[in-house]
């Protein structure tokens, strides 16, 4: 049975979603899960987990992102990119310069107020489903955090390419618009490609159009592993092997506090694992029942 990462350089045109479905055939495998929404207009980094590896997803959504936005100065739209109805169009008066001031105003952690055309749930209604019923409601502002952002590069007086890293749940179209209030002058994204995800980048991603043509899907695969190569790698003996098989806790009184990589004698990645107090215990495993 498949199990590992697949990681997806995500046409446009496609929701997250579509690309699961089309994986889930072509693998045979119910158990498809992705790590990280793209919108349908974004390309880019979409790691996909496949079979026993689903369980990790998780794990992989809290990572810091990287993207590549284009930012479409003097045009505010309904949806914050340039997918939506224009609401107001003004002129630019700022330059390169003004833009590299304001950008750093966006460093560290931020408030962003959630778009209304998004997936989040306001009193159990999702909000663009609110949003395309002409309907606006209050969304409470959410701390980010922008790593960094600099400008790539810059085709003309309204439009600039963006590089942004940040946290989990930033949207960039709504930094686009902030950045263009900022300003004076509005903004909204032209573009999005991610180009980083789970620590993983457009080198270690391969196309839908690569997995249809690969003789063996199978071996395009990234073990689940290399989602936690950060952590301390700790191989076990049979007998405690067979306790953690069995849900079990494992005493190792030598070993440091802190989360490893657990593996058996014969290199079968079994589980993430936390030691704390002389105690092994699994926070996941991954070993196939």
């Amino acid at each position: 049975m498949a199990s590992g990462i697949l990681i997806i350089d995500k046409p446009a045109g496609w929701t997250s979603m579509d690309v699961c479905a089309k994986l889930r055939g072509i693998f045979h495998e119910k158990r498809v899960g992705h790590g990280g929404t793209l919108d349908p207009m974004a390309t880019g980094v979409l790691p996909v987990f496949i079979g026993r590896a689903t369980r990790a997803v998780e794990f992989a959504d809290k990572s810091d992102k990287e993207y590549v936005a284009g930012l479409k100065l003097g045009v505010v739209t309904n949806t914050q990119d340039t997918s939506g109805e224009v609401l107001e169009e003004r002129p630019v008066r700022a330059g390169r310069e003004q833009l590299e001031a304001v950008l750093e105003t966006f460093h560290g952690t931020i408030l962003q107020i959630p778009p209304m055309y998004s997936a989040i749930k306001i009193n159990g209604k999702k909000l663009y489903e609110l949003a395309r019923k002409g309907r606006e409601v209050e969304r409470p502002a959410r701390p980010v955090v922008i790593k960094s952002l600099k400008i790539e590069g810059q085709k003309d007086e309204t439009l600039y390419t963006i590089r942004v890293r940040c946290s989990k749940g930033t949207y960039v179209r709504t930094l686009c618009h902030d950045i263009g209030q900022a300003l004076g002058c509005g903004g909204c994204m032209s573009s999005l490609r991610r180009t980083m995800a789970a620590d993983f980048t457009l080198r270690d991603a391969v196309t839908l159009e690569q997995v249809l043509s690969a003789p063996d899907p199978a071996a395009l695969l990234t073990p689940v592993e290399a989602l936690f190569m950060d952590r301390e790698m700790l191989v076990l003996s049979p007998a405690f092997e067979k306790k953690i098989r069995n849900g079990m806790t494992a005493v190792l009184p030598e070993l440091t506090p802190g989360e490893y990589r657990v593996y058996s004698q014969n290199g079968e990645f079994l589980a993430l694992g936390r030691a704390k107090g002389r105690k092994l215990t699994t926070i996941k495993s991954f070993f196939e029942v």
